[in-house]
């Protein structure tokens, strides 16, 4: 049994040796995939993340990718997306990673990642604003932090679109920051959930979309898909 699983590893394992070449065998699996996945088994160690860095460079760089999807909540990463573009008004990678407070902050807010950070801005720096890379948050925990950010929005593009989106959001008020709390009380219909409002204003925000984008271009653009995404957040946590 010892020699087997002795031998299945020599035939997997793929020894580092430091320099540029050692991922050539997995830029070649890759080929022309058009998503990649990378693992955490080993998440929460200094070597995972530098390595994943090394990978995810070369996806940049040599296999053209141009988003970085990462297990974080869509508007702490946002505030990394606008600094990596060149956006905002963050002077470094640690101050565009201050939004990362909630637990486990060690995931972002570490050495590795604002190198990677700072790489990836200076990377953007070279390129044109359509075709820079961004960085993206997965994660559906921002209920709260995603309606104040669709509001913010709305606050500076349509001001009575902003009342409506106030008085939709509304239905969340009384459950106060404790979103399990409504989870609990809605999926148990001890009360009328908060289903139709959210979808309302995700659809509400896109059926003015036109009207929002004509305004500054990219600039309008970017600012517009974070909303829109927020939105869609909101409905998604909600649900």
């Amino acid at each position: 049994m010892a020699m087997m699983l002795q031998a299945a590893l020599e035939k997997g394992v793929h020894r580092l040796e430091g320099t540029d070449r050692d991922y050539d065998a997995l830029m070649e699996t890759i080929g022309d995939a058009r998503l990649v996945l990378l693992g955490e088994a080993s998440h929460g160690t200094q070597e995972f993340y530098r390595e994943r860095a090394r990978i995810t460079k070369r996806l940049i760089d040599e296999k053209g990718f141009t988003a970085v999807a990462a297990e974080a909540d869509w508007p702490d990463a946002y505030r990394v997306h606008r600094y990596v573009s060149g956006q905002g008004r963050d002077g470094s990678a640690r101050d565009a990673l201050a939004d990362f407070q909630r637990f486990p902050t060690w995931m972002w807010r570490d050495i590795e990642v604002q190198e990677f950070i700072e790489w990836l801005r200076t990377y953007n720096d070279r390129r044109l604003d359509t075709s820079k890379i961004g960085f993206y948050g997965l994660d559906l925990y921002s209920l709260h932090a995603s309606m104040q950010a669709v509001l913010n929005y709305l606050e500076q593009e349509d001001r009575p679109a902003a009342e409506r989106a106030r008085i939709r959001y509304a239905c969340f008020d009384h459950f106060g920051e404790d979103s399990q709390r409504y989870g609990f009380v809605a999926s148990s219909g001890l009360e009328e959930s908060c289903e139709k409002e959210v979808v309302a204003q995700l659809v509400d925000l896109r059926r003015h979309a036109e009207d929002y984008l004509r305004r500054d271009g990219f600039v309008a653009e970017d600012a517009f898909f974070y909303a829109e995404q927020n939105a869609r957040l909101v409905a998604n946590a909600e649900r």
